[in-house]
């Protein structure tokens, strides 16, 4: 028989979440919110980011997170490096480790690397010695879930295991709200009496807040295929949208009335059309890749090449942005001075991953040209990002004294202050002829032709004092 785990008498249940990072950290503090009734503990063995979560300085930058977390830290929400103890104690462990793309061997480039996730589960296999429900909160590849449940019953221990699938769909940026107030939370187990008695268990968490309307269980295979497919979704909208940004620079379309006008159709609607220099993220380019492996690996070539095809539009905008800018700029970018406003991914969020301005950042080096970043919550992740690049880079919070003395400002994030500033200010700073090539379509760009910039938007006329030839 099992043996008899420890247990805190004043709560229900312990829960425990193996990784604590952006999603494992956030969804937990808003368990530890919603349900007081539960011990929630988060483990990682990254002990520096658990001695963060311990602080006043969390490691991660989400609107709402830090107040969750002054008010349940201590109380029902506790941080550990403890990994083991944390097994041993808890009756639901949910699994939120990095599962990047691999980078070696076979898949490299497409499929999910999955070492930190099976470390992770024979971690939970060979610590507990009483009955568990596992729950799969990272972003898997099908059947993964059936790998789980292999090698934790891989030795006879007597402890029994039923694995959940619980995919996220958080947006960073409105994580806290996604959590508190979600379209819907998505469970799926297997279709027997133990894996839904299981899944029950977890849909009785979120009972204690989400309208129980709002939660949908499914079989197990559906639940972590909906994450992919979800994720690929909204990110063909991007390209598609992008993709027709690119025509209307050539006939002088208007990208914004063309997304307002389709996106008034109901069929349609009018969420993720706005045009951009490309999207980024942790998921979006990962998890379509993924889906990308498993339709090769399954011999569905064809349904593999329109996926990846929205990957190539992705990247064909963002080199259609520094192609831009170079023609604009009289085919040279060397020894000019270009100030990125913005880091981040999306505004919000202090997370780089897969960030546009990365790849901007590298091709203006390889350019020549010299760099000034500002961004007022992502410059320590940019300085790891661009870290060991040989150019001329700065990294510079205030927008005002970045673009002093520069050639060309580049708006890469949609930050709210960007909207703000003082651009005859600015424009004053600048070297003439003064440029700004707005990647996010968020600035008035009569107002700053007016003042005197070279405005080139997206997907929208440019607004320039040249003369045409």
């Amino acid at each position: 028989m099992a043996g008899k785990k420890r247990k805190d008498d004043k709560f229900k249940k312990n829960i425990l979440c193996i990784g604590g990072g952006y999603v494992g950290g956030s969804t937990m503090a808003v368990i530890a919110h919603k349900c007081p009734h539960y011990k929630v503990t988060v483990v990682d063995i990254n002990h520096n980011r658990i001695n963060q979560w311990n602080s006043d300085m969390l490691p991660i930058y989400e609107p709402g997170l830090d107040d969750i977390v002054q008010t349940t830290r201590g109380k029902n929400l506790f941080f550990s490096a403890d990994i083991e103890r944390g097994i041993k104690e808890a009756d639901i462990i949910f699994v939120s480790v990095n599962t990047p793309t691999k980078t070696f061997g076979t898949g490299a480039g497409m499929a999910a690397d999955l070492q930190y996730w099976e470390k992770t589960a024979r971690q939970i296999r060979d610590a507990s010695d009483s009955n568990k429900i596992i729950v799969d909160k990272g972003t898997l590849p099908v059947k993964t879930a059936l790998a789980m449940e292999r090698i934790l019953t891989a030795t006879n221990n007597d402890v029994h295991f039923d694995v959940i699938s619980n995919p996220e769909f958080l947006a960073e940026g409105t994580a806290i709200s996604d959590l508190i107030d979600p379209d819907r939370v998505l469970i799926g187990s297997r279709e027997t009496p133990d894996g839904i008695h299981a899944r029950n268990e977890i849909v009785g968490i979120y009972k204690n807040w989400v309208p129980e309307e709002r939660i949908i269980t499914s079989d197990i295979w559906s639940s972590e295929l909906s994450k992919l497919t979800a994720n690929a979704f909204l990110a063909q909208r991007i390209s598609s949208i992008n993709a027709i940004s690119a025509l209307c620079e050539k006939t002088d379309a208007n990208v914004n009335e063309i997304a307002h006008a389709i996106g008034l159709d109901k069929r349609i609607g009018d969420k993720f059309l706005s045009a951009s220099v490309g999207f980024g993220g942790s998921c979006f380019q990962k998890d379509i890749l993924n889906l990308v492996y498993l339709c090769r690996y399954y011999g569905l070539n064809e349904v593999a090449d329109y996926w990846e095809s929205v990957v190539r539009i992705n990247d064909y905008q963002k080199e259609r942005f520094i192609f831009n800018m170079l023609l604009t700029m009289f085919n040279t970018l060397v020894d000019k001075k270009i100030c990125l406003f913005g880091f981040a991914f999306k505004a919000n969020t202090g997370d780089t991953r897969e960030s546009p301005a990365i790849y901007i950042a590298k091709r203006l080096i390889e350019e020549k040209a010299e760099l000034v970043i500002s961004d007022p919550q992502a410059l320590e992740n940019a300085k790891m990002d661009l870290g060991g690049m040989d150019g001329r880079i700065q990294y510079v919070e205030d927008p005002y004294e970045a673009a002093a003395g520069c050639d060309a400002i580049a708006v890469m994030t949609e930050w709210d202050m960007y909207t703000n500033l003082h651009y005859e200010k600015i424009y004053q700073s600048m070297s003439k002829p003064a440029f700004i090539f707005d990647g996010r379509n968020i600035l008035n760009h009569k107002m700053l032709f007016e003042i005197g910039f070279n405005v080139f938007p997206i997907g929208k006329p440019k607004l320039s004092h040249f003369r045409e030839r």
